[in-house]
């Protein structure tokens, strides 16, 4: 077979932010900008995706960023770069709530410098022009329920019944969501009542909470992690795609919620790995019916009004563990297998380089799936080769790639893990 990069195409050298000017243009008009990542422990993910979004918040008015991470942590982030009044004032005091495994995603410097430019930049703008900061994930039941019962405890001693009943149901098992999963799997007694009533019960009640929207937002938002969080839990032990949809599905209703919150003209900066940003259905994903947060913006919201840019690397390092809960280490990455796409890009140079899909439908070769790299938060460097490279038809699955030859490991922010590691989601660790 022909070598991709012996067909000449079009790429951009990437050397800083002025080097962003193609992919601004081709961005264009779009509300949803997905920036992706091909591990959860690299720098050079974080600093571009970082400059990335300073410009499309500065100079395309875009409203938020949305990570990959437990709601409740990241809006203690955003009221903090919005200057509410509570809150810590430490940005490394206020990174370290981010104390699941894995902390290193956004327990790390390089968040750190993110939250202190948003701060310094929200100084500058009107209460509802300042940028936000969100997180997007499912996993964070119990942390959701405790924050409803301290919001509710000053504000409504009715719903306060709802929260205490749900909290209740999820007492026996301290804590600990493999434990509620195993033990509702077979049984049809679970919380999954106690936990819509409780979001029935505050969505009915919104307007009697007080000028803070923002705050009931909040409230409703984590009753809603409640309600999905139990059905996610309980759609793990069953195996197969389906906690993997749940959790997916309930990215994409927050999304869908922060867009509607902030009003019709708003625009969504989101921060996931490729292998949610990227379409799902130009992988072998979509063999297992798996769907992914990429592919739900295009269906929803079309294909012209989102852009997906995928990242990756030829070689470097990376922070991760060597299995599901474990120490984080700094882990070589080894050169990118023969055939792979990061090989391929590394042949035509050793340049960082910036590729526009558009620019690279032509080639046959790519139409076809081809071998691209996915570290998640468990990497063994000596066994990539068997798990870690997703088939995909890179022109499709994105709009744009970013390509860096070699990379370094994340700078973590050291935090105590609080005990409250997510279930295993093996091989899907993403």
């Amino acid at each position: 077979m022909k070598k991709i990069y012996e067909t000449p195409f079009r790429h951009y050298p990437l050397e800083d932010a002025q080097s962003l000017e193609p992919l601004l243009a081709a961005i264009g008009d779009a509300r949803f900008v997905l920036l992706g990542e091909a591990s959860h422990g690299t720098s050079e993910y974080y600093t571009w995706r970082t400059a990335i979004s300073k410009r499309l918040i500065q100079e395309k008015g875009f409203n938020f960023i949305a990570v990959e991470g437990d709601w409740p942590d990241s809006y203690l982030v955003n009221r903090y770069i919005k200057g509410y009044p509570e809150g810590s004032n430490s940005v490394q005091k206020l990174l370290q709530h981010f104390n699941r495994w894995p902390t290193w995603m956004w327990g790390n410097w390089e968040v750190a410098a993110l939250v202190e430019w948003l701060k310094e930049h929200n100084e500058t703008q009107q209460l509802g022009k300042k940028a936000g900061f969100y997180g997007l994930d499912v996993y964070s039941l119990w942390e959701s329920l405790d924050e409803i019962l301290t919001y509710l405890e000053k504000r409504d001693p009715d719903l306060i019944e709802s929260a205490r009943k749900a909290f209740k149901c999820f007492e026996p098992f301290n804590n600990d969501p493999e434990e509620y999963a195993r033990s509702v799997a077979f049984v049809p007694e679970d919380c999954e009542y106690e936990v819509l009533e409780l979001l029935n019960r505050i969505r009915a009640k919104a307007s009697a909470f007080e000028q803070d929207a923002e705050a009931h937002f909040n409230t409703e938002q984590n009753a809603l992690v409640t309600v999905n969080a139990e059905k996610y839990y309980r759609a793990m032990v069953r195996g197969g795609s389906s906690s993997w949809n749940v959790r997916d599905e309930h990215m994409m209703e927050t999304l869908n919620r922060l867009m509607d919150f902030h009003g019709p003209d708003c625009k969504a900066i989101i921060w996931e790995h490729n292998t949610h940003i990227g379409d799902a259905r130009f992988t072998d994903m979509a063999r297992s019916s798996m769907v992914n947060v990429g592919q739900l913006v295009r269906e929803q919201h079309s294909r012209e009004n989102c852009f997906l840019v995928g990242f990756g690397s030829y070689k470097g390092s990376v922070i991760a563990g060597k299995n599901w809960g474990a120490p984080m280490q700094k882990m070589d990455v080894p050169e990118a297998e023969t055939g792979s796409w990061e090989h391929y890009l590394h042949q035509i140079s050793e340049m960082d380089k910036l590729i526009l899909s558009s620019d690279i439908r032509h080639i046959p070769e790519l139409q076809d799936p081809i071998g691209h790299r996915a570290i998640g938060v468990v990497y063994n460097p000596k066994t990539e080769r068997f798990g870690n490279y997703v088939p995909s038809v890179i022109p499709e699955r994105y709009d744009a790639f970013m390509f860096l030859d070699e990379t370094e490991a994340v700078h973590p922010i050291l935090t105590q893990v609080a005990g409250n590691t997510p279930p295993d989601m093996y091989p899907w660790t993403f």
